[in-house]
């Protein structure tokens, strides 16, 4: 295959597994917080933070253009430090995939805390841990496995994502043309041959992911 045929994947792969880093960190944090701190408000931050779920991905796309496009408040201190705009690029495709990857991160290692049994935790704060010390060693050990399948079900989430993308970091072949809107272009093109190859590539990707998320929680 020429390098046509490689650009998406090598880009599909490149932006899902750096979105999905930023949305292990993230929902690692904000699983924690919710699940062991009282926040105000809670109830409401969390529906935010889940909203992506059930938002169709191109609202998503137009929110991220408000937002981080050069009259958006965001975009508009972006452009004032790097006289740039980050639509149309792969960071904006980064973005993108971040926020649609985000809550099933969440969800699920925040499943995770709240399956461990708080009398250990405790344990480990009276034998002297502090906070700190107790999430470190003991709850992040005992929440592996829902971090693991957070982590796989993220980056295929990332890996798929077509519309926020397409509407915030456009279809530009070489720059932020991932599998799925490779795949879109070449069928709109009657390039079948080329779609197939792309279709199958982002399956089998799929295929293993779920392979492994099987194998995570057996």
């Amino acid at each position: 295959m020429n390098m046509t045929f490689w650009q998406p994947i090598q880009l599909s792969i490149i932006v899902a597994f750096v979105a999905t880093l930023f949305v292990v960190i993230t929902g690692i944090t904000m699983a924690w917080l919710m699940t062991k701190k009282r926040l105000p408000a809670k109830l409401l931050i969390e529906t935010m933070l889940l909203l992506p779920i059930v938002l169709p991905p191109t609202v998503i796309g137009f929110l991220l253009i408000i937002l981080f496009g050069r009259n958006g408040w965001i975009g508009e201190i972006i452009h004032f430090f790097s006289g740039q705009s980050i639509i149309f690029t792969i960071t904006a495709a980064i973005i993108a995939a971040i926020v649609v990857a985000f809550p099933l991160m969440y969800q699920t290692v925040k499943l995770g805390f709240q399956s461990i049994d708080r009398d250990i935790e405790d344990a480990a704060q009276v034998d002297g841990g502090n906070e700190w010390h107790v999430f470190r060693f003991v709850s992040l050990p005992l929440c592996y496995k829902p971090i693991i399948a957070g982590f796989i079900l993220s980056f295929a989430r990332a890996l798929g994502e077509f519309g926020a993308t397409v509407m915030f970091a456009g279809n530009i072949p070489g720059k932020t043309q991932t599998i799925p809107l490779a795949i879109y272009v070449a069928f709109e093109s009657n390039q079948m041959q080329l779609a197939w190859a792309w279709v199958i590539s982002i399956v089998a990707i799929s295929f293993v992911m779920l392979l492994l998320l099987r194998k995570v929680n057996q």
